[in-house]
Protein backbone atom coordinates (compact mmCIF):
# COMPACT_ATOMS: atom_id res chain seq x y z
CA UNK A 1 0.00 0.00 0.00
CA UNK A 2 1.33 3.46 -1.05
CA UNK A 3 0.34 6.66 0.89
CA UNK A 4 -0.40 9.31 -0.53
CA UNK A 5 2.24 12.22 0.26
CA UNK A 6 -0.29 15.46 -0.64
CA UNK A 7 -3.58 16.98 -0.91
CA UNK A 8 -5.82 19.77 -2.93
CA UNK A 9 -6.70 21.33 0.66
CA UNK A 10 -5.46 21.41 4.16
CA UNK A 11 -8.66 19.19 5.88
CA UNK A 12 -7.30 16.66 3.83
CA UNK A 13 -3.74 16.35 4.69
CA UNK A 14 -4.91 17.03 8.30
CA UNK A 15 -7.36 13.36 7.49
CA UNK A 16 -5.28 11.74 6.27
CA UNK A 17 -3.15 11.67 10.25
CA UNK A 18 -6.60 11.79 12.11
CA UNK A 19 -5.46 15.68 13.15
CA UNK A 20 -7.97 17.40 11.76
CA UNK A 21 -9.79 18.12 15.24
CA UNK A 22 -6.40 19.13 16.53
CA UNK A 23 -5.95 22.07 14.19
CA UNK A 24 -7.32 25.33 15.41
CA UNK A 25 -10.07 27.34 13.00
CA UNK A 26 -8.53 30.02 11.62
CA UNK A 27 -4.88 29.15 10.81
CA UNK A 28 -4.12 29.06 6.94
CA UNK A 29 -0.96 28.40 5.36
CA UNK A 30 0.10 30.40 2.55
CA UNK A 31 1.75 28.89 -0.60
CA UNK A 32 5.23 28.03 -0.17
CA UNK A 33 4.93 28.48 3.97
CA UNK A 34 5.55 25.78 6.73
CA UNK A 35 3.06 26.07 9.51
CA UNK A 36 4.11 24.66 12.69
CA UNK A 37 0.46 24.33 15.59
CA UNK A 38 1.17 23.19 18.84
CA UNK A 39 -1.94 21.40 19.82
CA UNK A 40 -3.51 20.00 23.07
CA UNK A 41 -4.79 16.44 22.53
CA UNK A 42 -5.51 15.90 25.95
CA UNK A 43 -2.55 14.01 26.94
CA UNK A 44 -0.13 15.14 29.53
CA UNK A 45 2.31 17.09 26.85
CA UNK A 46 0.36 18.18 24.05
CA UNK A 47 1.12 17.56 20.01
CA UNK A 48 3.59 19.22 17.80
CA UNK A 49 1.97 19.58 14.30
CA UNK A 50 3.73 20.74 10.93
CA UNK A 51 2.20 21.34 7.81
CA UNK A 52 3.97 22.92 4.40
CA UNK A 53 1.97 24.17 1.49
CA UNK A 54 4.12 24.19 -1.80
CA UNK A 55 4.02 26.88 -4.05
CA UNK A 56 1.34 25.03 -6.57
CA UNK A 57 -1.12 24.73 -3.73
CA UNK A 58 -1.01 21.37 -2.68
CA UNK A 59 -0.48 20.60 1.21
CA UNK A 60 2.40 17.97 1.93
CA UNK A 61 1.26 15.24 4.56
CA UNK A 62 1.42 16.60 8.11
CA UNK A 63 4.58 15.50 10.79
CA UNK A 64 3.57 15.54 14.17
CA UNK A 65 4.48 13.95 17.49
CA UNK A 66 3.65 14.35 20.88
CA UNK A 67 6.04 16.90 23.02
Amino acid sequence: MVKQNYFQTLNAALESEGLVELWPTGININYGESTRVDAEDGSKYGRLISVYRREDGLYERPVHYKK
